[in-house]
């Protein structure tokens, strides 16, 4: 396993108390040149978002998910797909997921990703997803 925090503690900060959020400014445009222009983000709701859209939504999301940590359980590659399995925590008993990331890569960028995304706090009940909730 691997544990990580996110890429803020990867560079010097801007200034008194912005937590690292100098280097998160840029993070997305560091991604940009990893994945092809036709990319496409999958989401399990049927979904998809173009890599601007999916680019906007990172960038967007950086700042409330600043000290987020990341623990890599599994990286898997086969032929042109990686997968990657995580558990992501917000510090000070935040809330807690389970990721999984299947990406595809066409011509040694990112083509496609599909993401699935659990809340720990909730994986008890989708062990019987199938049952009616009450409501």
């Amino acid at each position: 396993m691997i544990a990580q925090k996110c890429p803020q503690d990867a560079g010097p900060t801007t200034g008194q108390g912005d937590h690292g959020l100098g280097m998160l400014k840029p993070f997305a445009a560091l991604l940009a040149p990893l994945l092809s222009e036709g990319f496409v983000h999958h989401r399990p709701d049927s979904t998809s978002s173009t890599k601007a859209e999916w680019l906007a939504a990172l960038q967007a999301a950086l700042v409330p998910l600043a000290d987020m940590q990341v623990e890599v359980h599994h990286l898997l590659a086969d032929g042109d797909h990686v997968v990657l399995h995580s558990r992501r925590r917000l510090p000070d008993g935040g809330p807690e997921i389970v990721v999984v990331n299947i990406w595809r890569i066409d011509g040694g960028l990112v083509a496609e990703c599909w993401e699935i995304i659990e809340p720990v706090a909730q994986a008890a009940a989708n062990l019987v997803w199938w049952e009616a909730t009450e409501g």
